[in-house]
């Protein structure tokens, strides 16, 4: 019996895999940045986990656990965000910017690829950062339903990956200093996302900006199966949220980026650093 394969759906996913193959190489060329940023990564971890231990004087280890999972998601959620923005300046430092854009391949797939190099190498990433941190302190994980953490952590990435697309116009919108805008949006995220302290600490004026943040119901549904081990049938109000969120932001994502390219190419920004 024959199968239905549409033509180029092979081709695309090729091209697909190419990207994400482009992109671990990129990363072990890297390999003294990618070092120097996770043992900055540990430190800074460490840092606000020893903050809960001296906070936390009778050793119940409950405020240890909540820094403990912000530390890690707000890792993850970085790593995956910077992958996906960062792809235009990685493009532009290995001068190869104009011919990705000139490959006859779609742009989704070009993004698909990147998005799934994100998710694969963020989970790695924080894997290697949790096993670290385990060395330094002691995170109680007995109650942790570890099925639903990987579906949160599933559904929460597509909320970022939009995201990430989103702020990937910057290094083609602003060519001198576009990549380091990417890191406002991170700090405003991690401003009201609660990752170290519950929104109801902010200001009323600006909770409610704390609703529209995908991490804020990442770090939730995740702090919620390891504390409380609870079950994908009692996350429906984080899930749902997370899920309308990606499966919005993906194509605005894509819609914005492709108006930003067209723009870039005809105003000649491809290849131009200052």
């Amino acid at each position: 019996m024959a199968v239905f394969n549409p033509p180029g759906i092979g081709r695309e996913v090729r091209a697909s895999y190419a990207f994400v193959e482009r992109n671990l190489n990129l990363a072990k060329r890297y390999w003294g940045w990618e070092i120097a940023f996770f043992l900055y990564t540990i430190s800074s971890s460490l840092s606000v986990i020893y903050i809960g231990e001296a906070q936390d004087p009778a050793g119940r280890g409950e405020l240890v656990l909540t820094l403990g999972i912000g530390t890690l998601v707000w890792a993850y959620l970085r790593s995956v965000f910077d992958s996906i923005s960062e792809m235009i300046t990685w493009e532009r430092w290995e001068g190869t910017i104009e011919y990705t854009f000139m490959a006859p391949i779609s742009r989704l797939t070009h993004m698909l690829g990147t998005a799934l190099f994100s998710i694969v190498y963020g989970i790695l990433r924080t894997a290697a950062l949790f096993v670290a941190l385990a060395l330094f302190v002691d995170l109680d994980l007995s109650r942790t339903n570890y099925g639903a953490a990987f579906v949160v952590t599933l559904v929460g990435s597509l909320s970022f990956l939009g995201i990430g697309i989103m702020a990937s116009i910057l290094p083609l919108w602003f060519t001198e200093r576009g990549a380091e805008m990417t890191f406002m949006i991170s700090a405003i995220l991690l401003l009201i996302s609660g990752v170290y302290y519950p929104i109801s600490v902010l200001p009323d004026w600006l909770e409610p900006l704390a609703r529209l943040s995908p991490a804020t119901y990442f770090l939730d549904g995740i702090r919620r199966t390891v504390i409380s081990g609870q079950g994908l049938s009692q996350l429906g109000d984080v899930l749902l949220p997370l899920l309308v969120m990606g499966v919005l932001s993906i194509p605005l994502g894509v819609w914005v980026f492709l108006r930003v390219e067209t723009y870039a190419k005809r105003t000649g920004r491809l290849k131009r650093n200052g």
